[in-house]
């Protein structure tokens, strides 16, 4: 692609920033480090985008295009319920993007009077409760591999002396069309940016 078409997608991605979560509500479960991870999350949206359209990388560029372009919109609770079909792209870190061409089975299920996430099949399951924030929905999860048993999220039961689990994610739902979400997850593993991209 050239490069004055990944400039200008580049522009459009900073101007989409859009939502930026107050901290409320789920602070309380999350870490600090986790928090500062949200916090930030513009930031690191930026530098991971910039490394996608800066160098070469693997799988389907336009779809980093169509994911990180739109501006995040505002999802009801009963719009984000049932089965979803999604993938994961990963942005920065040790390779400038990798856009993965499998789509996997993701579902939104009411517990325990709130809303629970969950990437159900693949070599990387996700799981995690989902709390409302000015239209938005922070994610706090985490990830397994797919021999291991679920992970939870563990926050500030971290292990002693972990600053990080690695193991723990902590993320932004927004919309991006009809039918249409994205997670963006500031990693601490391999990217900078893990983003889940869900449609029905």
């Amino acid at each position: 692609m050239e490069r004055g078409i990944r400039n200008a997608f580049f522009a459009a991605a900073v101007l989409a920033a859009g939502i930026t979560p107050a901290l409320a509500g789920w602070r309380e479960e999350a870490s600090p480090a986790d928090i500062n991870r949200l916090v930030t999350l513009d930031t690191v949206r930026m530098q991971a985008v910039q490394a996608a359209v800066d160098y070469d990388g693997k799988g389907d560029f336009g779809a980093i295009k169509r994911v990180m372009e739109p501006a995040g919109r505002a999802v009801p609770a009963r719009a984000l319920l049932g089965d979803w079909r999604c993938r994961q792209i990963k942005l920065g870190g040790i390779s400038p993007y990798i856009v993965y061409p499998t789509w996997f089975h993701c579902r939104v299920r009411a517990v325990r009077g709130g809303l629970f996430f969950e990437k159900l099949n693949g070599s990387q399951r996700t799981n995690g409760f989902l709390y409302p924030e000015n239209g938005a929905w922070v994610y706090l999860g985490a990830s397994s591999a797919g021999h291991e048993p679920w992970h939870r999220y563990s926050g500030r039961q971290a292990s002693v002396g972990a600053r990080v689990t690695p193991d723990d994610q902590i993320g932004l739902l927004t919309g991006i069309g009809a039918n249409h979400l994205k997670i963006e997850i500031p990693a601490v593993q391999e990217s900078l940016l893990d983003v889940i991209e869900l449609k029905r």
